[in-house]
């Protein structure tokens, strides 16, 4: 979730290259939606991005977590 919400662009998208079993979880868990499908991205939820976003600023600091990320897909 941190990888994903640290990669945002388009406010709540991001690339999806990650193991298909785990974005099947994260998408069980309600954290993305429906990965399944040819597009290279998926999106996250609102809890999802609450969750992403808390776990990036544990794992790689404050505003630097999501700070450059956000702003260039808005």
């Amino acid at each position: 979730m941190a990888l994903l919400a640290a990669h945002l662009f388009n406010t709540n998208s991001s690339w999806k290259g990650y193991d298909f079993e785990v974005m099947n979880r994260l998408h069980d868990a309600g954290y993305i939606f429906n990965p399944v499908g040819k597009q290279k991205s998926v999106q996250l939820t609102e809890e999802g991005m609450e969750r992403g976003l808390e776990l990036a600023k544990q794992l790689f600091g404050g505003a630097e977590a999501n700070g450059s990320a956000r702003h260039r897909g808005a």
